[in-house]
């Protein structure tokens, strides 16, 4: 009963800290607000949520992960592959060397595999603070697309690192080449078993919406499902689950477009989802500001073990921390777009030198988030020969002392360094949404032909089912109309479906005020008004995104 009351009153606070993020007079990232307002929860009601770290490992990395594979612009992804493969894992190679050996050289109480687990859980970045605090100075499109595909695949090279290394601490051992030879099995085998479950399970579930018919709550289920059994069975095997995760959530985004699933479906689905991403990255930062005050008392606890008298050390471990993280991806980044542009010169390609102000924001974007958080979470509690395992609680400080220090950091310095930035200009994907808008519209002018001959052949009432069929497809022709027009004729175009949809907007909200002000009548029942009232929900969410 406990476990139930702490975890409903996790999830208010999450809901209070989005209230309050919108009510400070000075815009905050939202993960600052949540950890703030847990720290205050932690001080006042004295809770002490406690989870083993396999089981938090559990319940929030896969649906993360395979969230961020699921929804990642597969474009970007691939235009940029070669930048984002060298940050995601050049880059985490050279910050568990460098950070690693720094965090051995401060604190030689901590063991050196200890460190390296500690520098390889804080190499995986976290684009959704990022774009918490760019809110108000975007980021441009295709640097954000670089900053995701690099979360993405940086989360799993950095656990993965991560997993070697506490491995090394439990053991006292390391084999280069048997780490290598496993990385190979964990890798291979984690994205085979998340390409295999997704796939197989989506064509089960194909089938049985074929021959039973579909029901939305199952599909949403099944989707729901897949992370956890596609993480289970890699762990269960020896492979990587969190690469299962991954490739399950990216074999997901191409199953998905056979378009099996139904309308309602994928509108219900997105918004679970959307639901789950909010709540369990709400509470993973939550969860940080209330383990806060503890996390530090036991970091102290441990800095005074290892003989340092003083607790000015602590901030300063974190301040050095963050100093070598930016200044490693700094370094690295400048390397990675020179070279980016060295290769684009050799195939003939024109390519703008990218300014300092560039590098360094994209250095600074690099900010910890809770893939940081979760993972170090996971430290083991104990040794194999049941000896506290060395240095944890000093490890959880300083991970969650980067988080916050380099949220702080992008929070102040990116909007500074992105204003008015000169970037080269970005290849815009309006002509190819036309060009996919005309040829849905002309696909369904011929559907709808068919379509109304089938039923109207033979019937006396013929001409109904013509008039019918006109008035809509005259909606497409006019779309393909306005599609195909260029100059300034797309100019007007563009300005007359701008009137068109503010004067929608205005006639949707009539209907809905209307539809309620009927519902307290009581003239129409409830349940009608519900309905009614969800068609004009969609068809306003419909022509906003497509605005």
């Amino acid at each position: 009963m406990e476990s139930i009351t702490t975890s409903l009153f996790l999830l208010l606070a999450v809901v209070s800290s989005g209230i309050l993020a919108r009510s400070l007079p000075i815009p905050l990232p939202l993960p600052l607000v949540q950890i703030a307002l847990g720290a205050a929860i932690g001080s006042i009601a004295n809770l002490r949520v406690e989870l083993e770290p396999h089981i938090f490992f559990l319940l929030f990395l896969p649906p993360l992960l395979f969230l961020d594979g699921w929804r990642i612009p597969k474009e970007g992804l691939f235009r940029d592959k070669g930048t984002i493969l060298e940050l995601a894992l050049g880059l985490v190679v050279f910050t568990v060397l460098g950070v690693g050996l720094l965090i051995h050289w401060m604190i030689p109480a901590m063991p050196l595999a200890v460190a390296f687990a500690l520098a390889a859980i804080l190499s995986p970045t976290d684009p959704i603070a990022v774009s918490a605090i760019a809110a108000r100075t975007p980021i441009p499109k295709r640097l954000m697309h670089i900053l995701e595909g690099e979360s993405l695949l940086n989360d799993a090279s950095g656990l993965v690192c991560m997993r070697f290394a506490v491995a090394a601490a439990l053991t006292g051992t390391f084999s280069l080449v048997s780490a290598f030879g496993t990385f190979l099995w964990l890798a291979i085998g984690g994205i085979a078993i998340g390409v295999c479950v997704t796939w197989a399970t989506m064509r089960a579930k194909d089938y049985a919406s074929r021959r039973l018919g579909e029901e939305s709550g199952s599909q949403i289920l099944i989707s729901l499902l897949i992370p956890f059994g596609a993480y289970l069975l890699a762990e269960h095997v020896h492979c990587s689950g969190i690469l299962a995760a991954v490739s399950a959530g990216i074999t997901m985004s191409y199953a998905e477009q056979s378009g099996q699933a139904l309308a309602v479906t994928r509108v219900r689905r997105s918004a679970v989802w959307d639901l789950l991403q909010f709540s369990l990255n709400g509470i993973i930062f939550v969860l940080l500001g209330e383990q806060l005050p503890i996390i530090v008392g036991e970091a102290a606890d441990a800095v005074r073990e290892a003989g340092q008298s003083h607790l000015i050390w602590l901030p300063i471990y974190v301040i050095v921390i963050n100093a070598a993280l930016a200044a490693l991806r700094f370094a690295w980044v400048w390397v990675s777009f020179r070279f980016t542009m060295y290769r684009a010169r050799r195939n003939g390609d024109s390519i703008q030198n990218p300014g300092w102000r560039l590098v360094a924001a994209t250095s600074l974007a690099g900010v910890r988030g809770a893939i940081t958080l979760a993972g170090i979470l996971t430290l083991p509690l104990a040794m194999p020969d049941s000896t506290p395992f060395p240095a944890r609680d000093l490890a959880i400080f300083l991970a969650a002392g980067v988080i916050i220090v380099s949220l702080v950091a992008a929070s102040i310095g990116l909007p500074y360094l992105l204003k008015g930035l000169k970037l080269p200009p970005e290849a815009t994907d309006d002509r190819r949404e036309d060009i996919a808008r005309v040829a849905a519209a002309r696909a369904a002018i011929k559907a709808i032909e068919r379509k109304q001959h089938d039923l109207g052949q033979g019937r006396s009432d013929a001409n109904l089912y013509a008039e019918a069929g006109v008035r809509l497809m005259d909606l497409y022709r006019e779309r393909i109309d306005g599609r195909t027009k260029t100059g300034e004729d797309a100019a007007l175009v563009r300005h007359i479906e701008a009137i068109e949809h503010q004067l929608r907007m205005e006639g949707f909200k009539a209907e809905r005020d209307e539809l309620f002000r009927l519902g307290r009548s009581q003239r129409i029942p409830h349940d009608v008004i519900r309905k009614l009232v969800r068609e004009v929900d969609l068809l306003e969410a419909r022509h906003t995104y497509t605005h």
